[in-house]
């Protein structure tokens, strides 16, 4: 039986009555209120699904109370009910908002009909706003890769905050992708179609700085023969990310507090202010809580910033991501250097997942690159990366146990390594094998472990 809560606004007791057996005998929870001034305080108070509402009352008529009523909650359907001689009346009635009207005396199967179609209108716009939210959701646009738990934590936060107005702290090594972070964080929030700016802080000299963040006039400084609009302007409505924060000046952290707190700047040369609309993603690989501590970073610009922060591990607290990015980086730069590399030998990957990366994604992107332009045979083999994996295996059981890799070498990376040589071969399983430089026979066992045999 339907819930839905349906109020009757009507001065006639008797008839409000009569319609709250008809309609409840239909399956629905009817409230009645005796004149209009009491439907719109009832509407105020409590949730109704839509308003029966008769349009000549004695304390407030139903148009007066339509208006309000539209005021509070303009979604809220409601059905006028009048006299034939007044159908004047209800056509000015569904100009300010009423969903329908129904003559009276009533025909109580229109009666239906009409109430059937306002909750079905009702019901469709819920369920298309709840598809709508599961596609938002489902089309979470990110290029962070990785299937290792650390990295699941890090994108349910990046899909939790993306959706906010909050500022976001974005912390991490160098090289683990605060700059993908940051960018997940902007498409994914209700400012993706405005603009997404990026400016490292610390690129750009101090006296520059300035002129960059919040544009300048023409003439106010040698060399600035024109007028420029700086990127809190043309980030305006968007976000702008501000990487390597840490390394801003005192001075200029005071005034990208300003920003912060009065949501304005004064443009180099100006005597304007200019007032903006931008939500901060803020990226560093320093501690600023221990420089906000040491007073080399203002505290109250550090606790503006970060009202959320996002910290990213390391890769080398993350090896089950490298498969993952190994085979992204290699598919890239085969492509751009034009080599036809299938995929990485098992030893290679191995010797890759034991290294402990501490340029971390950005330098693993680079070694595969050079892998690539370096590799002997359609395959990345560890001699290949004799510049960056350390060939002593003295140092290698004893990184394996500092990060727990003991059955990674050969659950993920061996299995990964062979369906990768499989598919790439079309399921010549011979050939696969002779790539690998394993037997057929071993091959066959492998994929019958891992439930590939067929």
């Amino acid at each position: 039986m339907s819930q839905n809560k349906i109020l009757v606004v009507d001065d006639d007791a008797a008839h409000a009555r009569m319609l709250k057996t008809l309609m409840t005998d239909w399956g629905y929870s009817i409230f009645l209120a005796d004149d209009g001034d009491v439907g719109v305080d009832m509407v105020r108070d409590k949730a109704f699904d839509m308003v029966l509402m008769d349009m000549k009352m004695v304390k407030m008529s139903g148009m007066e109370a339509l208006q309000q009523i539209h005021e509070y909650n303009p979604s809220m359907p409601v059905i006028i009910m009048t006299a034939y001689s007044s159908v004047d009346t209800a056509v000015k009635a569904l100009k300010i908002g009423a969903y329908d009207y129904l003559t009276k005396p009533l025909d109580f199967d229109k009666l239906k009909l009409t109430v059937e179609r306002v909750l079905e209108r009702i019901f469709l716009k819920t369920e298309n706003k709840s598809l709508k939210n599961r596609l938002e959701q489902a089309a979470f646009a990110h290029d962070i890769l990785g299937n290792s738990a650390a990295t699941a934590a890090l994108l349910d936060t990046v899909h939790m905050v993306a959706p906010t107005q909050a500022n976001v702290l974005v912390t991490g090594e160098s090289g683990t992708g605060k700059e993908l972070v940051s960018s997940a964080l902007h498409f994914n929030s209700p400012r993706r179609d405005q603009p997404f700016i990026r400016i490292n802080c610390a690129a750009i000299t101090e006296t520059l700085l300035e002129s960059e963040l919040f544009g300048h006039e023409r003439g106010a400084f040698t060399g600035a023969d024109k007028k420029r609009k700086g990127k809190f302007l043309l980030a305006d409505r968007g976000s702008i990310l501000l990487d390597e924060i840490g390394e801003m000046s005192l001075a200029m952290q005071a005034k990208l507090l300003r920003v912060i707190q009065e949501k304005e700047f004064t443009p180099v040369g100006s005597d304007q202010n200019i007032r903006v609309d931008v939500r901060i993603i803020a990226a560093t690989n320093r501690d600023l809580k221990g420089m906000a501590e040491e007073k080399t970073f203002r505290q109250d610009l550090y606790y503006r910033l970060n009202v959320v922060s996002i910290d990213i591990p390391p890769l080398r607290q993350r090896p089950e991501d490298i498969p993952e990015l190994t085979l992204h980086f290699l598919k890239q730069f085969s492509q751009k250097n034009k080599r036809d590399i299938q995929g990485v030998s098992p030893d290679a990957m191995d010797a890759m997942i034991r290294y402990p990366w501490p340029g971390n994604v950005r330098e693993l992107m680079n070694a595969v690159e050079r892998g690539v332009v370096l590799a002997r045979s359609d395959y990345i083999c560890k001699s290949d990366l004799s510049f960056i994996v350390p060939d002593s295996e003295e140092s290698a059981p004893q990184l394996s146990l500092e990060m727990g890799l003991e059955n990674i070498a050969l659950s993920k990376i061996e299995e990964t390594a062979i369906l990768s040589t499989l598919e790439s071969t079309g399921g010549n399983k011979s050939e696969a094998a002779r790539r690998l430089g394993i037997t057929r026979k071993t091959l066959l066992k492998k994929l019958k472990q891992y439930g590939r045999e067929n």
